[in-house]
């Protein structure tokens, strides 16, 4: 079965980027960008400093940081209107994952119509958005470089997946001086992210050698790197490793795509409104418990990029050692310690398991589950 392979035509990485990645923006041509961004980065300067080095370049740009931490159908709308009222030619995300989905979901909307809620699922769309430039200040979603597009419908209170060839950025940059500033739990929560996306790609069941070589060695640079990151914020070479173990994540994911961990996460950030990455680091094991049932030899595999001795194990033991390596890792960098204390109740599990279900990251899960399975799930990391 042929596979395709899908990122950005250019990706610029490593200190400095910013600065290249300007003059490629000043050779493509665009006049005016909508930047899309959130008020912390502009209260500590960042999107001035950027917007500054446009202008020097001959770029105006106009500014949107109305983006929630789970970017909503109504951040969309009002950023769409921005860039129309503006008449910006293209769109730069600036931030995290949130900046960079909402800036996708704007720039898709512009050149397809419609509402964001009408590109939920695959391949919804029939033309490429607005060209977008993602300049990413956190080591974990990959939505720089991803296909991937991650809209809360308020209405609903679910995430919509929105899996789309038309999403994915023209130009990604990830500078690791961008990510000192980051607290604490933010790289936490940023890096486990990437650690479940890389997971999640391996034992998908569309993964395929390349997409397998960049989630191993996406896995052995966060085991080698995430503490020291969260510990020592400023040390640039962690924050530079870091920076290209989710990017090597990403490349993994949005071709061999995800699983239960992020059908299940997304419902508790629709339903809760809480930390992504959190989520996941909290919903990992769990379901890698339920996927040990199929694919031990595979777990096997991540137990040894995360620095297990697995010479001498059964598949099953190499399974639990990943299982037991994730969760180590996951407290090492004071990741809460289950959902109850995020205030996630059993009594809205079954609604949260009618949700996962339909969500298409699941699909690609090496098991596929009823409805009982992801309650249990659930009910397990409660």
């Amino acid at each position: 079965m042929a596979a395709k392979f899908f990122i950005p035509s250019v990706n610029v990485l490593g200190q400095g980027a910013v600065d290249d990645a300007i003059g490629d923006i000043k050779t493509l041509g665009f006049k005016h960008a909508l930047i899309v961004t959130d008020k912390p980065l502009v209260k500590i300067g960042l999107v001035g400093e950027v917007a500054e080095k446009l202008g020097q370049n001959g770029i105006t740009s106009t500014i949107y940081d109305g983006v929630q931490p789970n970017p909503t159908v109504a951040n969309v709308e009002a950023g769409l209107a921005l860039l129309k009222a503006n008449e910006c030619d293209f769109v730069i995300s600036l931030g995290g994952g949130s900046p960079h989905d909402c800036a996708k979901g704007i720039a898709l909307v512009a050149t397809n119509g419609g509402s964001i809620k009408d590109y939920e699922g695959l391949d919804r769309s029939a033309k490429p958005q607005l060209p977008l430039v993602a300049i990413n200040t956190t080591a974990g979603t990959a939505s720089e470089m991803t296909r991937f597009c991650i809209i809360t419908d308020e209405a609903r209170h679910i995430k919509m997946a929105i899996v789309d060839k038309h999403t994915t950025p023209l130009l990604s940059v990830n500078d690791p001086e961008l990510m000192l500033k980051k607290p604490a739990s933010l790289t936490a929560a940023t890096g486990m992210d990437a650690l479940t996306h890389a997971v999640e790609a391996y034992v998908s069941i569309a993964a395929n050698p390349i997409t397998d070589a960049c989630a191993i060695k996406a896995i052995e640079l966060i085991q080698a790197n995430l503490v020291n990151a969260v510990e020592n914020g400023q040390d640039i070479n962690a924050r530079e490793q870091m920076a290209y173990a989710q990017f090597l994540a990403g490349m993994a994911f949005n071709n061999a795509s995800l699983g239960y961990v992020h059908a299940m996460a997304h419902q508790l950030g629709g339903f809760y409104d809480l930390p992504h990455g959190v989520c996941n680091a909290l919903l990992l094991p769990h379901v890698q418990e339920y996927n040990a049932q199929v694919v031990p030899e595979r777990l096997k595999d991540i137990a040894k990029a995360m620095g297990v001795d697995v010479s001498s194990m059964t598949d099953k033991q190499g399974a639990e050692a990943a299982i037991s390596a994730i969760k180590k890792l996951s407290v090492a960098v004071k990741i809460p310690e289950n959902l109850t204390l995020l205030g996630v109740k059993a009594e809205d599990i079954p609604t949260l398991a009618d949700n996962a279900l339909k969500d298409t990251c699941g699909f690609t899960n090496p098991k596929q589950a009823t409805h009982g399975e992801i309650c249990q799930i659930f009910t397990n990391a409660l």
